[in-house]
């Protein structure tokens, strides 16, 4: 397993950690596999013993990987991941795509409804006033990731009329097509997590047995314009088992 190409700007350490992290979340390496040595690592990748370590801990303290003395660095089991529509935007961003690693979605839905009251207060409107909300599920090979609900100013309708189609968006998220249409831009995000036990509506959206007992997470992002005016309201309810996970990198 050789390093990416070269023309990757990151650190080495993280570059080498980057790779592997790629292979353990595409399943290419499963809980239990062994990574190559710290000195394979120094020899494949042309640097010194400490980088290679160095990227070996950031792997460890991710809880991606373990040390095991005597045998050697094994990839542990991982935690089933779950993203929130700020990192799908994120992904879109990059990649004109909102799927993680081994997602696809189903049930997209759409329509214009009378907005709900905390969804009214977040967009600035009146609630019953018109909302634009669109929905879809989000699958991996472990099950539901997530149900998503976008709520989308009806104003954007006239301007994008397939954001209240029942169909999955071409040509990016909606964002990317409100952008695209009006020139208004995402400037800032707000983004919040919350944990509850699950209602018996987040249940049927989970598609879950009634009456089951579960805590889900809540992830909610606010897009707003340079205006600081609402472009979307997301709302993501995590299957039970999900977790979140963030990784930052500390400058010194």
């Amino acid at each position: 397993m050789s390093g990416p190409p070269r023309a990757d700007n990151r650190p080495p350490y993280a570059r080498i950690a980057g790779h592997y992290r790629d292979l353990i979340s595409s399943g290419e390496l499963s809980p239990g596999d062994l990574l190559p040595s710290i000195k394979t690592l120094s020899s494949e990748w042309g640097v010194s013993t400490a980088t290679a370590d160095r990227a070996m801990r950031v792997l460890r303290d991710e809880r991606l990987v373990q040390g095991i003395p005597g045998v050697g660095t094994e990839v542990m089991a991982r935690p089933i991941p779950l993203s929130s529509g700020a990192e799908r935007h994120d992904r879109s961003s990059k990649t004109q795509s909102s799927w993680g690693v081994g997602e696809k979605s189903s049930g997209h839905s759409a329509d214009i409804v009378e907005a709900p009251e905390d969804v009214a207060a977040v967009l600035g409107i009146s609630p019953g006033d018109d909302v634009i909300r669109r929905c879809r599920v989000y699958r991996d090979g472990h099950g539901i990731v997530s149900h998503s609900t976008s709520w989308i100013p009806a104003e954007f309708a006239a301007a994008v009329p397939e954001l209240a189609r029942n169909a999955r968006l071409k040509g990016g998220l909606s964002l990317d097509l409100i952008a695209q249409a009006t020139g208004r831009q995402v400037v800032m995000r707000v983004d919040e997590e919350t944990a509850r036990i699950a209602t018996s509506q987040d249940l049927t959206l989970l598609e879950m047995e009634a009456g089951t007992i579960a805590a889900i997470l809540v992830l909610t992002a606010r897009f707003l314009d340079a205006d600081g005016e609402p472009l979307e309201y997301g709302v993501d309810l995590g299957a039970p088992g999900r977790t979140r996970t963030t990784t930052s990198q500390v400058l010194r």
